[in-house]
């Protein structure tokens, strides 16, 4: 259950990609977000490993709450949300297989969420606490004491005046994090509905 937990957290790095209600609380001019497109580099810092485990990715959002978060390496993962239905399919011998189940179930709550924070209600989540820092920085902290022993905290940085978010750090412990930084970020462009309906 864990790792199923961290996992999503992973994935909501992409929710923080464009708030503007948290842009405007940092002091930069928001910008409104019908869609979000960027590529991804994931970065898994554990106190066992000697290196990062390396995961890259792609990412679309289209407003009011449809998400594509597709890891392609190592592993061919894909999560759609779409119209409140959430799908997670893993590519095996060249073909993607749906997943079912549990972990299915809780991503949904979680990508729900997600999209509340693509949408620019960061600072509202009833998960989290929002605390905006000088340099474009806002920190997150679990409102209740069952999160925090999983995820101490989440470190958000922007991207400037762009509207993107620079990278998220997902903090597990004092020795444990995730970090996933962004590029090739683009903004509004039209995006067709079956990206978030098939892998």
């Amino acid at each position: 259950m864990r790792s199923l937990i961290v996992v999503l957290f992973l994935a909501a790095g992409l929710g923080f990609l464009s708030p503007a209600q948290a842009q405007d609380a940092a002091g930069l001019s928001p910008v409104r977000v019908d869609s979000v497109q960027a590529e991804f580099t994931q970065e898994k810092h554990l106190p066992i490993l000697v290196r990062p485990i390396i995961s890259k990715g792609t990412f679309v959002f289209q407003a009011p709450a449809s998400l594509r978060w597709e890891y392609l390496s190592p592993v061919h993962t894909v999560l759609l949300m779409d119209d409140g239905r959430t799908r997670k399919f893993i590519e095996r011998n060249g073909q993607f297989v749906e997943e079912q189940g549990m972990g299915v179930d809780s991503m949904a709550i979680v990508l729900q969420e997600i999209t509340g924070w693509l949408d620019g209600h960061i600072s509202d989540t009833p998960t989290f606490k929002a605390k905006v820092q000088e340099g474009g920085l806002i920190v997150l902290t679990p409102k209740e004491a069952a999160l925090a022993r999983i995820i101490s905290r989440i470190e958000l940085r922007l991207a400037g005046q762009s509207g993107l978010m620079e990278s998220v750090t997902l903090y597990e412990g004092p020795d444990s994090f995730t970090k996933l930084i962004f590029s090739h970020g683009v903004l509004n462009e039209k995006i067709p509905a079956a990206t978030f309906m098939k892998p």
